[in-house]
């Protein structure tokens, strides 16, 4: 993995992808006790930063192995970003997801014209699925983080994020990443290492889930005690990546863990004063920013949203929180 694969696959998404903003409030300025910059990648295709990530993959292909079709398995917002990738490219593809993945997801990723393979996460491996579906009908897993060009893709958030920095002035800052099994965390690393080493990547995660903050401590890949059951979906990975793990232990600073009560109040200031909808595991780097500034350095501070895609219900009770 290097810059190069990065600014590669840049050059591929462009015009394709969308460039998301930099946004800022002067409420959450004053709440958080510094500037705070926010990339909404909840505004990407799909509504969430995969969709980098799966065009990525996909162009990269050789077009003949591309044309036989592609599996991926997520809980909905790969599944999403390797659906609309596909569907853009006219090609066949088998999405594999957990039976609990919130239905605005499971019904998002059919209506790209996908088939959706659903399975029991707490009893079944997607890993021994996918590759069982895999090798019957001939398609190339397309994973969802520990796959180069799939990290090069989601490193062009972090060619935007440096642009977008300088331009308003920020050349010294830690950047807080929702993190699960580390793809976008290791990509905007990589990104910033080249164009912008003044910026620090700091991953952020929930509590309980926690494991690339526990292996950056202990300086080796750590397992959660559960795969599901938590309010943040989207970043409920086993354990970092075997390529996204060395990439993050390289370059990124502590962990910062978050408790489901922040997340849901990150949500809502979110709603409230950026006008913009994000979805549990996408808001974690928000809440480390608006809640955790004590383990934060500098007069400011970038953070993801990651995601967008949820269900009603979780957004009401996010809402609550601040009514």
């Amino acid at each position: 993995m290097n810059i190069d694969m990065i600014q590669a696959a840049a050059d591929r998404a462009r015009g394709v992808t969308r460039r998301t903003p930099l946004l800022s409030s002067p409420a959450l300025d004053a709440l958080a006790g510094r500037r705070v910059l926010v990339k909404p990648e909840c505004l990407q295709h799909t509504g969430s930063f995969k969709f980098r990530g799966a065009w990525s993959a996909l162009t990269a292909m050789p077009e003949k192995q591309r044309a036989k079709g592609v599996i991926a398995f997520s809980s909905g917002n790969h599944a999403q970003g390797v659906a609309l990738a596909a569907q853009r490219l006219g090609v066949p593809a088998v999405i594999l997801m957990p039976s609990d993945a919130p239905a605005a997801k499971i019904e998002g990723t059919r209506s790209y014209g996908v088939e959706v393979v659903l399975y029991d996460r707490g009893r079944e491996s997607r890993e021994e699925i996918g590759a069982r579906l895999a090798q019957d009908r001939g398609l190339t897993l397309v994973k969802p983080y520990d796959e180069p060009q799939v990290i090069a893709g989601q490193g062009t958030c972090g060619l935007e994020i440096a642009e977008q920095a300088a331009e308003q002035g920020v050349t010294t800052a830690d950047v807080l990443v929702c993190c699960g099994g580390g793809g976008l965390t290791a990509g905007i690393a990589l990104a910033l290492e080249s164009k912008a080493p003044g910026l620090r990547v700091r991953p952020a995660e929930p509590e309980g889930f926690d494991d690339t903050a526990r292996s950056l401590r202990s300086g080796q890949r750590e397992s959660n005690p559960a795969e599901a059951g938590g309010l943040c979906d989207a970043i409920l990975t086993p354990t970092p990546g075997e390529l996204t793990f060395p990439i993050v232990s390289r370059l990124c600073g502590p962990g910062i863990v978050i408790s489901d009560d922040e997340v849901l109040k990150a949500m809502a200031l979110a709603l409230r004063h950026l006008k913009v909808v994000a979805e549990p595991g996408g808001a974690v780097a928000l809440a480390a920013a608006l809640f955790h500034g004590d383990e934060i350095s500098g007069d400011a501070v970038i953070c993801t949203i990651s995601g967008g895609n949820l269900d009603s219900a979780v957004l009401a009770r996010a809402v609550s929180t601040i009514d």
